[in-house]
């Protein structure tokens, strides 16, 4: 059973929907005995991180993500998700989130007024090291974005792959042990997001 947090906020439904052609059970909970219990974790990812850690702190998740981490139960974060288990984000005034990976979420700088933030659309992943969710993907495959932040890991070994835009060049998957975090969206990403989904369902949490 895939359990994906409710956190008031988030693309619950295209996640469920995209477990869901894949034939794999899932259930949506914001209840933290209920994620405790889980057998995989999978925390999508919308929004503001000033906002998504208020409510994560609200609903008593902190201490359960936290836990089902520390126990190796395999976690899959998503876009937000691939911000709020560092340190801390620059979003909103530095926000303390879940210190899962020691890093910090920083925001796109550019000097050229032309270049948008946030940034939106396919780009190419160049996978740096091998990881058991990615296999049968191209190793230079193209996911779907939409994003003003970015993970900015301390430990280079916790990035697994990377994506350029407009000259930066920046953390798109990241992880340690049994948790894997995507800055793009999988469940928008096509073929590729779909088999990544699927590689996640039968992950062990072990790399």
């Amino acid at each position: 059973m895939m359990t994906i947090v409710d956190y008031r906020a988030g693309n619950l439904t295209s996640v469920r929907l995209a477990f869901e052609y894949l034939g794999i059970p899932s259930q949506i909970t914001s209840d933290p005995r209920r994620i405790l219990a889980a057998e995989r974790v999978v925390f999508p990812g919308v929004g503001a991180a000033g906002a998504a850690m208020r409510h994560i702190q609200e609903l008593g998740l902190a201490p359960a993500l936290q836990r089902v981490v520390g126990q190796g139960v395999p976690f899959l974060g998503m876009c937000l998700g691939a911000q709020i288990v560092l340190d801390s984000s620059e979003e909103d005034g530095d926000t303390d989130c879940l210190g899962l990976i020691r890093g910090h979420a920083v925001r796109f700088r550019h000097d050229r007024p032309e270049v948008k933030v946030p940034h939106m659309g396919w780009n190419r992943v160049t996978c740096v090291r091998a990881h058991p969710v990615l296999q049968g993907i191209d190793q230079e495959g193209e996911f779907y974005y939409v994003h003003s932040y970015y993970p900015d890991p301390v430990d280079p070994d916790h990035v697994i792959g990377r994506t350029e835009y407009e000259g930066i060049d920046f953390a798109a998957i990241i992880g340690r042990d049994n948790l894997l975090a995507t800055q793009f969206h999988p469940e928008k990403s096509g073929r590729l997001g779909l088999r990544l989904l699927e590689n996640f369902s039968q992950w062990n949490g072990r790399c």
